[in-house]
């Protein structure tokens, strides 16, 4: 039997728009590791403690889970370009407004806003990148997902070193890198027209009641519960520099963009999706149980924030291509339905942390965070049957299918 992905054009052949956008994508998901750096800074000279600073997750977390149930309906209303340079702007905003802040509570409102900028773009950026570029829906899903994996990987790096020099500095960085990625958006990407059919409200709503997405999205909810943990408050216990924070995640980042690209593909072709999805998120609990035994331990911190990218750049991949199979509906309501759950536990995570560190003990974050993952691999256990039917069912569509046809053929300039 042929194999299908020889007959696909390569990863790196795509139109200069998909180029573009991955590259606004880049720097968008600098925004998710850039605080992690400046968290103790912050605290420090606003004098706030853990829980307070870690509000900057979680206003921007829960913003952006709202935001994602009404990303569907703008975009179809104003078309995916306008709907990318809107977030890009508000982001741009927000970021300038934090930086120039002079207390955690006006910064984690401004990290509000910039959590509705981040929602309307990233949304808009999947649909976009699966629709206009080559070859098939999985690669272009590895190349968002390496867009991202790069922006979290140099998010952390650029903290830590304008954050050396004051933390207000990697805000201005931010809103700066963002304004380069407005413009390329603006001139590389062509007009495009508003959808055929204008998505609703209820739409993504609608959608959670196909049993394969809404176990993929409660799993993603308790995994980011994990995951949020450690980003909010792994840089209180390891009590370093910004500089050496930032080195720390930069670590976590690259592991987790190598395995998004290479490592993920081998791996579902070995296990299959979910069985790989079960047996990293078993491993991201087992490393935080670890951090949990070995807090007081500054190496033992930083040997699991790293390897922790690993098990996480692996997930991340695999559980966005699942969502795109998951339910017989366009892919921006199964991606707006998903995200509007998953970002519920890193919304709740960051605050939660820092309670249990400030009221219980330094190890109670990471216990809690492990037993959040566990809680996500019965989840995902218990639907792996709806899930893996839902995929033999519905599938991915193909990438330029009949009503994306359109966008593709704007989309393509090469």
């Amino acid at each position: 039997m042929t194999d299908p992905s020889s007959s696909q054009p390569s990863i790196l052949k795509q139109p200069r728009a998909v180029w573009a956008v991955a590259f606004a994508c880049v720097i968008a998901s600098m925004g998710i590791g850039l605080v992690d750096p400046i968290l103790k800074p912050i605290a420090d000279q606003l004098h706030a403690g853990p829980s307070q600073v870690s509000l900057l997750f979680t206003s921007y977390m829960a913003v952006m889970g709202v935001a994602m149930l009404v990303t569907g309906v703008v975009s179809s209303r104003i078309g995916a370009k306008r709907t990318l340079l809107l977030g890009l702007v508000l982001i741009i905003a927000f970021s300038a407004l934090a930086g120039a802040s002079d207390s955690v509570g006006a910064i984690v409102g401004f990290r509000a806003g910039w959590g509705l900028g981040n929602a309307l773009f990233i949304a808009t950026a999947l649909a976009t990148i699966v629709s206009a570029a080559s070859g098939s829906v999985a690669q272009a899903i590895i190349l968002f997902e390496a867009a991202l994996g790069v922006g979290i990987a140099t998010g952390p790096i650029l903290g830590g070193q304008l954050g050396s020099i004051t933390w207000r500095a990697p805000f201005f960085g931010v809103a700066t890198l963002m304004t380069i990625a407005l413009v390329a958006t603006a001139f590389l990407l062509p007009k495009t027209p508003p959808a055929a059919r204008r998505t609703s409200l209820a739409d993504p709503f609608k959608a959670l009641r196909h049993p394969g997405l809404l176990a993929i999205a409660i799993t993603a909810l308790f995994y980011n519960m994990g995951f949020f943990t450690l980003l909010a408050f792994a840089p209180f216990p390891l009590d370093m520099t910004a500089s050496q924070v930032g080195w720390v995640f930069f670590g976590w980042g690259i592991l987790l963009a190598f395995t998004s690209v290479v490592a993920a593909p081998v791996l579902q072709r070995r296990f299959g999706t979910v069985p790989t999805v079960l047996g990293s998120l078993v491993l991201f609990a087992a490393d935080l149980a670890m951090m949990a035994v070995l807090t007081d331990s500054k190496p033992a911190l930083v040997v699991g924030i790293v390897v922790a990218g690993a098990f996480l750049g692996v997930n991340n991949t695999l559980i966005t291509e699942a969502v795109m199979g998951a339910a017989p509906v366009e892919r921006p309501v199964a991606s707006a339905a998903y995200s509007f759950v998953r970002f519920s536990g890193g919304a709740v995570a960051p605050w939660l942390a820092g309670r249990l560190g400030e009221k219980v003990s330094v190890h109670a974050p990471f216990w809690m965070g492990a037993g959040a993952v566990l809680l996500g691999v019965v989840v995902l256990a218990v639907g792996k049957r709806a899930i893996e039917s839902a995929s033999d069912q519905h599938g991915a569509p193909a990438p330029h299918s009949s009503e994306e046809a359109e966008l593709v053929a704007v989309g393509d300039l090469d």
